[in-house]
């Protein structure tokens, strides 16, 4: 396997901007490990045989990670392992995601000086996440299983008290050996509702087997990654003191005194599960691994799979047609700009302070949305145009594009978070202002800050239009006015996402050294933005901000980046650093690679 940077000057600078200066730190152990055989793919396998494989690869992961707690709280390099680790292999990600992150992380993220978190390191016990119950997943603040403070024992008493209440979804079975679990429950206090709080529940014994009052029902198997759902009630499970997780949010004396930093519950609700949001980060990283190996994939099975031509006799490239090579090229944009959005998103979680955490909190929010929607269609298109072989589970984009359904959902449905970042966008006093500025005529679409300015035209129109829709709506119920204005304000968050990744493109364009890579990023980030002019254009025509030349002129515009960026388009997609084992078999039936997951299809 070939794990050196790439080697020519501009590859190199290209590789350099998508993955950092921590490329070597951060990226280089998880691509190596993941691209040894234990992680190759295995044709063949049961459901259940995936999802025992999965827990047998989280413990080969966790031997090759020096400190799980640092890992923890580390989020360049845990959404790292996230964007090599889901392409491999997606049972492992997902339930590594759910014990470094959603269990690990909230266990730290609290008062945990006392508890012994070692068997967690060590994976002795393998630790779940349960909030999300059956009649509750995006109102999850209205989570039913109680906690009673039981005055008796000093400890709690842990029940779900209605079907509806049944957790819903966590890797709870007896797969993996022992486990552990954050169980979200309603903290009850001589009957008072102090809000929903985290609880460290005992689910199984060393063998696996489950203990008394703990009730587990496996689920119907899904399509995406192979993991082993399950729901899960219990019954009057008593738990110790300890088992509360505390902190400023909320704290319970043993008299039973509770003190809150927060007047409100839902807020205390909110940071007890503060860890969803770092997932949020971590189902976008999960996303993009998808993204560009699909990409990787699909550009070099156009470079090799040869094809007709114009003339009789004559066998061309795939990549040479241009109906093939345009809608990779766009793949390619669009990964450029997810990744790079994505670095920005994480830089800004992980310095983020009290002051900034709700806008950080929008930004993840919008940001997973846009990402982990973009790779479906990105993983769509490069299974098309790798043909029948683009089927095959090897081949992993068909694998990948399934899974990737899961990380639409995890962590807060895509729509629903949505919804809530443009209530906030037009509800918190953020005014985008009037769409105004320099008048278009003499400005080229070539520009970069023009089309830069449009991607923000395109943001304020919405803005307005959202506004408008909230203040003049048909009067009557609170949810008839929001109604009227969700739609525009679904619209205005898309357009925020994309001026967001189109900044992200144009200022990493501005940070490199090479000017060949320099100039292929500006191609990429101007097919990108006239892709988004172009669907907009007659809104920006109507209000000055396009001439009608300029309309007239996109698509000629568009064909001349396309044709600047198709000589390049192999180079920038070797830039994303799939392994070097990912091999081109000589008429379709070369050599096996040491993972059968990378190989492309010819």
């Amino acid at each position: 396997m070939d794990s050196a940077l790439p080697g020519t000057d501009q590859l190199a600078a290209l590789t350099g901007v998508l993955f950092g200066a921590q490329a070597e730190r951060v990226h280089r152990p998880w691509r190596s490990l993941f691209s040894t055989a234990p992680f190759a793919f295995r044709e063949g396998l049961t459901h259940r045989e995936r999802a025992e494989l999965s827990y047998q690869r989280l413990r080969l992961l966790n031997e090759n990670i020096a400190s799980p707690g640092a890992l923890a709280v580390d989020a360049p390099a845990l959404t790292a392992l996230h964007e090599w680790a889901g392409v491999a292999d997606p049972g492992a990600a997902t339930i590594a995601s759910i014990h470094y992150n959603l269990f690990l992380g909230s266990l730290l993220d609290h008062d945990h000086a006392e508890r012994d978190l070692s068997p967690y390191y060590r994976m002795e016990r393998t630790g779940t996440f349960l909030c999300t119950e059956q009649a509750h997943g995006n109102d999850a603040a209205q989570l039913e299983t109680t906690a009673t403070f039981d005055r008796a024992t000093g400890g709690f008493v842990l029940h779900t008290p209605t079907a509806g209440a049944c957790k819903f979804m966590p890797n709870t079975s007896s797969l993996g050996g022992a486990k552990d679990a954050l169980v979200a429950a309603r903290l009850l206090v001589d009957g008072d509702d102090k809000g929903v709080f985290l609880f460290l529940t005992p689910l199984s014994d060393g063998a696996g087997r489950h203990l008394p009052g703990v009730g587990v029902r496996p689920l119907p198997q899904t399509s995406g990654a192979p993991v082993d759902h399950c729901a899960t009630r219990f019954h009057r499970v008593a738990l110790p003191y300890s088992a509360l997780l505390q902190g400023e949010h909320g704290r319970l004396a043993p008299d039973g005194r509770f003190t809150s930093s927060l007047g409100n519950s839902r807020k205390r609700f909110l940071r007890s599960i503060g860890r969803v949001t770092m997932g949020k980060l971590c189902m976008s990283a999960y996303s993009l691994g998808g993204m560009r190996q699909a990409v990787s994939i699909a550009v070099r099975h156009a470079h090799t799979r040869r094809t007709s031509g114009m003339t009789k006799g004559a066998r061309v490239p795939l990549m040479a047609h241009r109906s093939h090579h345009a809608p990779l090229l766009d793949a390619l944009a669009t990964t450029y700009a997810a990744t790079l959005v994505h670095r920005s998103a994480v830089r800004r979680w992980a310095g983020a302070t009290e002051a900034d955490r709700e806008d950080c909190e929008r930004l993840t929010a919008v940001v997973k949305g846009w990402i982990t929607w973009r790779a479906r269609a990105v993983m769509t298109e490069c299974r098309e145009r790798c043909g029948a072989q683009g089927l095959a589970l090897a081949h992993g984009i068909t694998g990948q594009l399934a899974a990737n359904e899961g990380t639409i959902t995890a962590e807060g449905d895509n729509l629903v978070i949505w919804v809530k970042a443009a209530g906030e966008m037009l509800l918190g006093g953020l005014t985008p202002g009037q769409v105004t500025g320099t008048p278009p005529a003499g400005r080229s679409l070539r520009d970069p800050r023009h089309l830069q300015d449009l991607l923000a035209d395109v943001e304020r129109i919405w803005h307005q239009r959202a506004r408008n829709r909230l203040r003049t709506g048909r009067a009557g119920s609170p949810l008839k006015r929001w109604n009227a204005a969700v739609g525009p304000g679904l619209e205005l968050v898309d357009a925020h996402a994309h001026r967001l990744a189109g900044d992200a493109l144009l200022d990493a364009a501005g940070q490199v050294a090479s000017p060949e890579a320099r100039q292929r990023l500006r191609d990429l980030h101007a097919l990108f933005a006239l892709r988004r002019v172009a669907a907009h254009s007659g809104d920006l025509l109507a209000l000055g901000r396009l001439t009608a030349d300029q309309v007239l002129g996109l698509t000629d515009v568009v064909e001349e980046v396309i044709a600047d960026l198709e000589p390049h388009a192999l180079e920038l997609s070797e830039a994303f650093w799939v392994p070097g084992d990912v091999t081109v078999p000589a008429g379709g039936s070369g050599r096996r690679a040491e993972n059968p997951a990378l190989v492309v299809p010819v």
